[in-house]
């Protein structure tokens, strides 16, 4: 879906239960780690899979005297996400001391911003088809570090600390409950990793723990929601309970569905929801509670004593949004209005930075639509079941948009370019040195393809009279013009010239 387009909101997610139907509501808080060298209030390395408690900083150990020092770049990484979201940047926010106490959390409190965050309201635009859309509003982001990781499985009787990822900084990308339903929830995910992707900004690696989501998940019943959206009142909205530390977008809608399933069969009962926050198993498929209300930490937010508040400048940030790369729907966009492309086509182009800059080489100067073609069908087809990703293609745009200027030019047949491409992708070379030396030109000079159709309509009598009485059967002769003539033959001249042969 195009954001400059009019496009239709999917209808929500309904779940009948055994009484009634029931409604989903869903709103996500994404976790996505800064792409930064260093962390945010320290010079130690982010680098992922090194030795445990290689990258620790002396204020990430929480020594005593230690200050953070804010990571400039960090803030900068901040604010493009932000330009990025269509996000307001706070040009004041300010940081504040969360407070709890975890064996992974050596300073006994995490460094968020819970009262002023760096970023305000913005939307995300969620693809959930041509010509339909999910309009998903951001209400923050916020800067934090990250904990340390505890591990309990190395030894029987002793959990082990691994302080590498404390300080790591992080965004806290917060969504308004504006998801409907678990199919929606994981397009969100995928397109704000897709964003943040391009932005250069999180690798949104889910695998490595760089991007993770925490879902707030209630049901309320059919009409609940737009009387919600009228008044902005929560009250018309089910309980919330939310599913911790999700990382992957199968599990994000198993876990959805698992959990409003739960919340429909405690309040079809006479039951109440009870706030909570859970976890998914997903060997069990089921939510168990983590914590409830009555065990929630008081977090004792206060501000932060060791740092001020972060004042940045309006031309800074416009430095920032002038240096923004083409976004995903404006990509897609252009990739629509300029090549002709299909909406289906262009997402899947755009879907990476990478696919989308590759194609464009393929294309530029050359027929679009064909160069969609092969580039989605023929070259990601043969990368997928090579298991290889675009920059480790064997094929370069150059050599993929030489085949395709061959078949423009009537060089060579759709089928002889099949060919082309695989000696291409299994022994490099330039295709149309290869086309030349390997007498793989197809055949256009009319008088010898006619001299093999009349030859083949002379040795099948019988052929041409069934072909007379069903024109269908004309294909037969256009096979075997083609094969007597080794492929080479001019496709569209064989169907000319057997119709015009046969009298059809």
């Amino acid at each position: 879906m195009l954001d400059h387009l009019a496009y239709e909101a999917p209808a929500p997610k309904v779940i009948v239960g055994a009484k009634e139907d029931w409604e989903l509501v869903i709103g996500m808080e994404v976790h996505a780690q800064v792409a930064s060298k260093a962390k945010l209030f320290s010079g130690a390395s982010t680098q992922f899979g090194a030795e445990p408690n290689s990258n620790v900083a002396f204020v990430d150990a929480a020594m005593p005297g230690m200050l953070p020092v804010i990571n400039e770049f960090c803030v900068e990484q901040a604010v493009r996400t932000g330009l990025g979201l269509k996000a307001e940047i706070n040009l004041m926010s300010a940081f504040d001391r969360k407070n709890y106490f975890y064996p992974d959390l050596p300073q006994g409190y995490q460094i968020s911003q819970l009262y002023h965050p760096i970023v305000g309201e913005g939307e995300i635009i969620v693809d959930m088809g041509p010509g339909v859309a999910r309009k998903v509003r951001v209400e923050r982001i916020h800067l934090e570090q990250d904990a340390g990781k505890s591990i309990h499985d190395m030894d029987p009787n002793m959990s082990f600390v691994d302080l590498n990822r404390t300080g790591v900084a992080l965004m806290e990308i917060v969504s308004r409950p504006d998801i409907r339903g678990p199919e929606e929830a994981a397009a969100y995910v995928t397109k704000l990793r897709q964003i943040l992707r391009y932005l250069g900004t999180c690798d949104g690696n889910m695998q490595e723990g760089s991007m993770r989501a925490d879902v707030n998940v209630s049901v309320c019943r059919p009409g609940q929601y737009e009387k919600y959206m009228e008044t902005q009142d929560f009250s018309h909205l089910g309980t919330r309970c939310e599913i911790k530390n999700m990382n992957s977008m199968r599990f994000i809608q198993m876990a959805i569905d698992v959990e409003a399933r739960r919340q429909i069969a405690i309040l079809e009962d006479g039951g109440e929801i009870v706030q909570e926050t859970r976890l998914y198993d997903a060997d069990k498929n089921e939510t168990r509670s983590m914590r409830s209300k009555e065990e929630a930490h008081d977090y004792r937010y206060f501000p932060c004593p060791d740092l001020l508040p972060l004042e940045i400048e309006q031309g800074w940030v416009d430095d920032i949004a002038a240096s923004l790369p083409e976004l995903p729907d404006e990509k897609m966009a252009r990739f629509v209005g300029d090549f002709g492309l299909s909406e289906y086509d262009a997402g899947v182009l755009t879907a990476e930075a990478e696919n989308a800059a590759y194609f464009e080489e393929v294309a530029k100067g050359r027929d679009g639509k064909l160069a969609a073609n092969w580039v989605i069908n023929e070259l990601f087809g043969r990368l997928k079941k090579d298991d290889k990703g675009i920059t480790d293609s064997p094929v370069s745009p150059a050599q993929l948009g030489g085949i395709i200027e061959l078949i423009s030019a009537d060089t060579i047949s759709g089928k002889i370019a099949k060919e082309l491409f695989e000696i291409v992708y299994t022994e490099g070379g330039d295709p149309a040195q290869i086309v030349e030396e390997r007498g793989m030109k197809q055949v256009t000079d009319t008088g010898a393809i006619e001299a093999a159709v009349d030859q083949i309509i002379a040795d099948n009598p019988a052929q041409v009279e069934k072909a007379q009485q069903n024109p269908k059967l004309a294909g037969w002769f256009v096979g075997q013009v083609m094969k007597a003539t080794g492929g080479k033959a001019n496709p569209k001249a064989v169907n000319q010239l057997v119709a015009q042969k046969l009298g059809l």
